[in-house]
């Protein structure tokens, strides 16, 4: 190998290296939630967005559409052994977490597919599960989009709202 193949290999491997994102510099930093809901792990990471100003519901979320649950990539959600969700069944695994927004009532989406860009290529015909459930106004104002796992449910609280759904 010459010497100028050699150099153009390590010029590539200097560029590949340094093209990798550092994605805890984002806006929205990626984070991660875990916790035990009766016996079973739970874990959700996300993307982290701040409202920097900005008013989120039926603006930077708008209503009634697939929103990532988060930013950058699709929310995931994991779960270690079978769950019930708001009374239906959801075999173990990790799933694209997804909701559909709306004033008065949510549509959570635990979708087939959980790696992917934000909602962009997200296929209803992979749903997993779907359940109604409705948001409540948030004890405090949330700056950032905060993920908690409680006793017998998840929720996610952003601004002045918060939605939650049972866990079992």
């Amino acid at each position: 190998m010459g010497l100028a193949a050699i150099f153009f290999a390590l010029s590539l491997l200097s560029f590949t290296i340094s093209a990798q994102e550092d994605k805890s510099k984002r806006p929205s930093p990626p984070a991660t939630t875990s916790g035990e809901i009766n016996g079973k792990s739970v874990t959700i990471s996300y993307g982290q967005p701040s409202i920097k100003g900005r008013e989120v519901w039926g603006k930077l979320v708008p209503y009634g559409q697939v929103w990532r649950a988060g930013a950058n990539e699709a929310t995931t959600i994991e779960f270690s052994k079978d769950v019930s969700i708001e009374g239906k069944t959801l075999p173990a695994g990790k799933y694209g977490l997804f909701t559909i927004p709306n004033a008065n009532e949510w549509t959570i989406i635990f979708n087939k597919v959980p790696n992917q860009w934000g909602a962009f290529k997200y296929d209803a015909a992979q749903d997993a599960l779907r359940v109604n459930v409705k948001p409540k106004r948030a004890k405090a104002f949330n700056e950032k989009l905060m993920y908690a796992i409680n006793k017998n449910s998840v929720s996610l609280a952003w601004e002045n709202a918060e939605v939650a759904f049972a866990v079992k």
